[in-house]
């Protein structure tokens, strides 16, 4: 697609923007679930968290990932940007789906709150809190470092 390649600066910058917009919330809405998971079941604060969470996933977390992936693919796309046998590629996509996965996680303890049916503590969830910072780290050694 050397359509794109004038584009590649824009591409970039937008995907980037994406990411860190995808990742704050990916790291705001475990610590919501912390306090969520402490409340008692029925109580404003519990009503409270109920809309912060669902209003985090739908207007924040999960349009900064369609926009990671579309800029993403963009850049994939993009001849000679990348050299397919790489290992620090297929490593960074492989942690881009694991944190996809997590994302999907939280969406399913997002419903799971809503409906007043949450079973993890507050402890499972400021466990799990450190899986996006983990993977965040490992994508951007991967992207920056290039070590393999």
């Amino acid at each position: 697609m050397d359509v794109l390649a004038p584009w590649y600066p824009w591409i970039k910058a937008l995907h980037i923007i994406a990411v860190i917009s995808w990742m704050a919330g990916m790291l705001y809405l475990p610590r919501l679930y912390v306090y969520h998971a402490d409340v008692p079941v029925g109580s404003p604060q519990s009503e409270l968290f109920k809309i912060m969470e669902r209003r985090l996933l739908r207007f924040i977390i999960n349009p900064a990932m369609i926009v990671t992936f579309l800029f993403g693919g963009l850049l994939l796309a993009m001849p000679n940007l990348f050299n397919w046998s790489d290992g620090w590629l297929h490593a960074k996509l492989f942690a881009v789906l694991l944190l996809t996965g997590f994302h999907g996680a939280l969406s399913r303890w997002r419903k799971d709150f809503a409906a007043d049916k949450n079973r993890k503590s507050s402890s499972f969830y400021r466990k799990v809190n450190e899986i996006p910072t983990i993977l965040m780290i490992f994508i951007v050694i991967m992207v920056v470092v290039r070590p393999f």
